[in-house]
């Protein structure tokens, strides 16, 4: 990769030079930039630092980032939930567990390579690691989403997506009885700077972001709801329900520390419904709530 450079502004300094770095990309980690400030690759004002550098207004910061080594996506024999298949799409019910795609260093056992075995081969518009990837929904979200075999219909979904023409609508278990029957939070959505790991409602460097909502059942210390997305941010419903005061149970990154017994946040993508990208025909799928969540509904009804 070439060299990376940026200029510090009077707000930047003051920090440390690996503190600053790794809120330039999702996949920089501190541990990572120190290794490359001790090889050298992080240079200051023309010379090589330490990852503890303190910057200066009006430093030049010059990375040279190691390449990463190259690694080969396979195909998986992957059981799939199949809900439609033709030459275009495949829209599957991901089990929760289950990635949605690969990454460097995690190369197996994600939707992507159970897809890639089943099809042969995926649309190669959303890069190398996510091949046939419109959107994608968390490890621990279990439901539906449609993955594109061609680049002409991965590129109509995508138009979808940006005109909002595709509707997903999700169910959860949240915590705290929510008063009314139905609402709109409306709140944008950023990388969170104390946490890179993690999004947050922010004013400044985020998108917009909006999710409807409505009740299904309430009981004194959790609410059953429905969501249905207008835009679809990382991790938007987990951070909205969060920011108003119901976090996901079980959410381990946004929730509460006492919780529902559950493997993940308790969030089903329990809807969806598009345009056949080739045909221009209305279609949609429903798939039932993981045995999981049904078993948690059934104890909460039951008062355990």
């Amino acid at each position: 990769m070439d060299e990376l450079k940026w200029s510090i502004t009077e707000q930047e300094a003051g920090q440390r030079v690996d503190k600053f770095l790794v809120t330039r990309q999702e996949d920089w980690s501190r541990t990572k930039l120190q290794h490359w400030a001790k090889n050298g690759r992080i240079i200051v004002n023309g010379e090589a630092v330490k990852s503890n550098y303190v910057l200066r207004d009006r430093d030049t910061v010059v990375l040279y980032p190691e390449e990463e080594p190259v690694e080969e996506l396979t195909a998986e024999d992957i059981p799939l939930d199949i809900y439609y298949e033709d030459e275009d799409i495949i829209v599957v019910n991901k089990p929760r567990g289950m990635v949605v795609h690969p990454a460097p260093g995690h190369t197996s056992g994600t939707l992507v390579n159970a897809l890639l075995f089943h099809c042969g081969s995926l649309s190669q518009c959303n890069g190398e690691w996510r091949p046939g990837i419109v959107h994608r929904i968390d490890k621990d979200t279990s439901g539906l989403l449609v993955a594109a075999k061609r680049d002409e219909a991965h590129i109509q979904l995508k138009r979808q997506m940006q005109k909002k023409k595709i509707e997903r609508v999700y169910k959860a278990i949240v915590h705290g009885t929510i008063p009314h029957d139905t609402g709109t939070i409306e709140a944008p959505i950023g990388r969170d700077p104390k946490d890179r790991q993690k999004m947050a409602v922010l004013e400044k460097n985020a998108k917009d972001a909006v999710t409807h909502f409505n009740v299904l059942e309430r009981w004194k210390d959790y609410s059953f709801i429905e969501c249905k997305l207008e835009t679809g941010r990382t991790h938007q419903i987990r951070v909205h329900l969060a920011y108003i005061g119901h976090p996901l149970a079980g959410d381990p990154k946004y929730g509460r520390a006492k919780t529902l017994s559950l493997s993940g946040q308790a969030l089903h993508a329990g809807r969806l419904a598009l345009y056949h990208p080739a045909e221009g025909t209305p279609m949609s799928w429903e798939a039932p709530l993981p045995f999981e969540l049904t078993q948690i509904l059934d104890n909460i009804r039951k008062g355990y």
